[in-house]
């Protein structure tokens, strides 16, 4: 019903929630009570949401989810560099899940893809498109303190290193990743 490969997939899915979670809950720690605290915190609380929905996605088809020793953001912070104030972790934060959802996505088109795999992601694309849209609408918030221009420039420079990150990924993990890449529409 689900190959190796979905099985070290969907596990790396959920390391990488893990890891997402526990960023931040400490970035939620170092903030002041108000709004942006409030949505730092709903995103915190979404990715450990996210890791648990993956592991019951995986125990309701009988398997376990492989322990995996790094996760995705462990190269990303090693390319993009680790960010130096609130700003570049909203940046790096904006690169990263616009990445996540499109690979979501992706493994949405395989056809191979099982039915309570694709109902999870689906599930968690919702909140990954609303963590796009209140880490944008934060940056713009952001524009008078750091300057539109900075933001812009920050902006780049992380996605340059998402896909470099990325590329990294496919080439290293090719294996495991090649059902993605025959995936209907596969770019």
């Amino acid at each position: 019903m689900i190959s190796e490969n979905e099985i070290w997939l969907l596990s790396y899915y959920r390391s990488s929630e893990i890891v997402g979670a526990m960023f931040f809950g400490r970035i939620a720690r170092l903030l002041r009570p108000g709004p942006v605290q409030a949505d730092v915190m709903q995103h915190f609380a979404d990715e450990a949401q996210h890791a648990r929905w993956f592991t019951e996605c995986m125990e309701s088809m009988d398997v376990t989810p492989v322990k995996l020793p790094v996760a995705y953001q462990d190269d990303y912070l090693a390319t993009a560099g680790v960010p130096t104030n609130f700003m570049e972790v909203l940046s790096i934060t904006q690169a990263f899940e616009k990445r996540i959802l499109n690979t979501y996505a992706q493994h949405l088109k395989a056809d191979t893809t099982p039915s309570p795999v694709r109902r999870t992601l689906e599930r968690i694309m919702r909140d990954e498109r609303w963590h796009v849209q209140w880490v944008r609408q934060t940056l713009r918030d952001l524009e008078p303190q750091y300057g539109k221009e900075t933001i812009e420039r920050t902006l780049q420079r992380h996605m340059d290193a998402d896909r470099e990150t990325y590329g990294r990924f496919l080439q290293e993990h090719s294996e495991r990743v090649e059902f993605l890449a025959r995936a209907k529409g596969a770019a």
